[in-house]
């Protein structure tokens, strides 16, 4: 069917900041497809309705956790719709999440083989495993989560050396030379001060915020920020405001209603304004304004806290992010985070800017002061892996990554637009959504998928609007142009939306 669609052309609105092309593409949803897919939803709600009867009852085994029957009366543990949802929407297509791999999540990996006699209540393992999976969902976009090559090798014998685990916090005995070693390099490779590194990338967002701001603070969030960014915002006891996304007209309006006005009731002014953003968007494959972003915050005298997890390493001529994308300064940006879970197939996350401000993180953090440290073999693999991006392995693999995966992100795109299916994003995004919108195309693709041995991860609400779930597909430096075609070739069509 063809669908005429209205494109929103998301161009540069101020181009004398901008040494680059810079345009993203979101389709709005078709009155048909949003009106088919709240149909959709009403139907499945009807049904979960009348499921919920024959339930009550005794019709129907009901598997879901339950208030005890003395409890009934208690403020219950569960919300009602979201336990709704869980058990007559999300059961029905669990199947298409939490898949267990045993192998490398690299290019290809090996899925165990699991079914379900019960409506994805339970699940049972066959024994079997369904070998050489085409990896489209794992961040791994420089191909660094491998187990034999230079950094595998390397954090095999800082194993040998210093065991796994590190037993202790940063402050206390568990600060190693490797800690060292990875902040000094990380700070040279944003090109800021210092930097300090911690061993959850999530943790990092969440516990470092409220470090930063506090009551009488100002958070400007966009959006789509990430759940850990939100957590930290709200721990942090600031007043929060949200700006739409990507929208510097929006952010612009805030931040002038936060000088006139102040704060509520006292009119005082905010003791600290925080623009909160991020590199890449996980969902959207958008890439955040940052050169109006500083101007903004450079002519309100805000602070900016940018979030690179997904585009440290992914961005850039010299994979070194968003920044490097725009060719702006470091300095510019207040507080650089990011995580070495996606481009350097490590865990962890990091912080960097001026001294001062990574010289009070090391005493206020709860990361740093309350969590154990990084285990050795983790910081290895990020040392590596960085020096291999940087170059100062003595070869240039590093670069060759960078360029491969800046190649397979433009040519799985324009693969897929020729193909006439809508997705969002940016051109140079290596995160590509799909759209699907209709619910029950949500377990339809993410299962057709893995027939055609291609591993897929599919997305719905409450992770996105209702009305636009999607297929998000990560591209990696190391798939092939010949993994790339299979792809496009075994893609079930009707399980999409086309133009």
């Amino acid at each position: 069917m063809l669908l005429l669609l209205q494109i929103q052309n998301h161009v540069t609105c101020n181009g004398a900041l901008y040494n680059r092309p810079f345009s993203e593409s979101f389709e709005e949803t078709p009155m048909l497809v949003a009106v088919l897919t709240y149909m959709g939803y009403g139907i499945l709600t009807l049904f979960g309705y009348l499921r919920d009867f024959l339930r009550e009852w005794k019709i129907e085994k009901c598997h879901v956790a339950q208030e005890r029957e003395e409890q009934r009366d208690f403020v219950p543990l569960y919300q009602d719709f979201e336990n709704f949802y869980t058990r007559n929407l999300y059961m029905r297509i669990r199947d298409s999440w939490n898949r267990p791999i045993c192998s490398v999540p690299g290019a290809k990996m090996d899925l165990v083989e699991r079914v379900s006699h019960d409506y994805n209540w339970t699940f049972e393992y066959t024994g079997k495993v369904i070998k050489d999976v085409i990896n489209m969902g794992s961040y791994n976009y420089l191909g660094f989560a491998e187990n034999m090559g230079y950094c595998a090798d390397a954090a095999a014998d800082v194993t040998m050396k210093y065991g796994i685990g590190v037993s202790s916090t940063r402050q206390e005995m568990g600060n190693l030379d490797k800690h060292e070693e990875l902040e000094m390099l990380v700070a040279k490779f944003l090109g800021v001060e210092a930097s300090m590194v911690f061993g959850m990338g999530f943790a990092t967002n969440s516990m470092n915020i409220p470090a930063l701001t506090g009551k009488g603070c100002l958070i400007l969030s966009d959006e789509l920020n990430h759940a850990s960014l939100v957590l930290g915002a709200r721990l942090s006891g600031s007043t929060i405001r949200v700006f739409k996304h990507n929208n510097m007209q929006s952010l612009e309006k805030l931040l002038r209603d936060a000088i006139v006005h102040g704060q509520p009731r006292t009119h005082r002014p905010w003791k600290k304004i925080l623009i909160v953003v991020e590199g890449i968007y996980s969902m959207e494959g958008s890439v955040v304004r940052l050169p109006e972003v500083i101007a903004l915050k450079k002519k309100y005298k805000a602070y900016l806290y940018l979030d690179e997890a997904h585009s440290i390493g992914a961005l850039g001529p010299r994979g070194r992010g968003v920044l490097d994308y725009f060719g702006l300064d470091p300095e510019d940006v207040d507080v650089l985070m990011g995580t070495f879970t996606k481009s350097f197939g490590a865990a962890g996350g990091y912080i960097g800017g001026k001294k001062e401000l990574i010289d009070y993180l090391r005493a206020q953090s709860h990361s740093a002061v309350y969590a154990t440290s990084m285990s050795s073999p983790v910081a290895e693999q990020i040392i590596t892996s960085m020096k291999c991006i940087m170059g100062e392995d003595g070869t240039t693999i590093g670069r060759e990554r960078i360029q491969q995966l800046a190649e397979n992100t433009t040519y799985f795109r324009r693969r897929l637009r020729e193909m006439g299916f809508i997705i969002y994003g940016n051109n140079d995004s290596p995160v590509v959504p799909v759209m699907l919108y209709m619910p029950a195309k949500i377990g339809a693709f993410g299962r057709e998928m893995l027939k055609r041995n291609i591993g897929v991860v599919v997305v719905g609400f409450p992770a996105t609007p209702i009305i636009e779930s999607r297929a998000r597909f990560c591209v990696s430096a190391a798939h092939t142009k010949e993994m790339l075609d299979v792809f496009s070739r075994h893609i079930p069509e009707r399980q999409c939306f086309t133009k």
